[in-house]
């Protein structure tokens, strides 16, 4: 029996840059962790702080939100809105001691595969260094 804990990572990407980048690897043949789970969004603006502590809390070991670089947004000023919401999320997070390194924002355009492929990889080997997520809903309890 295989013991090995391999993390669970939910990636919230936007359309625009970040799935983009991400297509780009996957049609590039690049190595990417399998562990994520991604879910497109239109927007990095549009990931709730509902939705990734509903990700951390139901079972996510990790929740990678990427989106556009700053003052390249399909929507002007959206990634600036993420920025601002997962910093205030980061910083709940701390205050709560609920390891707000399990969670990361990052840049990604979509001609950058190869940098998508290295973000979800060190932050899948970052997630399989912390271990297990505590916070996790635990369905066998």
């Amino acid at each position: 029996m295989d013991t090995e804990f391999k993390p669970n990572i939910v990636g919230f990407l936007c359309n625009w840059c970040s799935y983009a980048g991400a297509d780009l690897a996957g049609s590039s043949k690049m190595e990417i962790e399998p562990s994520l789970s991604v879910i497109r969004v239109m927007c990095s603006s549009r990931i709730n702080s509902n939705l990734v502590l509903s990700s951390l809390l139901w079972g996510a070991d990790g929740v990678l939100v990427a989106g556009c670089h700053p003052g390249d947004c399909h929507y002007e000023r959206g990634n600036y809105y993420a920025r601002r919401r997962f910093a205030l999320l980061k910083k709940i997070l701390e205050v709560l001691d609920l390891e707000p390194d399990r969670l990361q924002l990052s840049w990604i355009s979509a001609s950058e595969g190869k940098r998508y492929s290295e973000v979800v990889n060190t932050f899948a080997e970052h997630i399989s260094q912390a271990g297990p997520n505590s916070l996790a809903h635990n369905p066998k309890v």
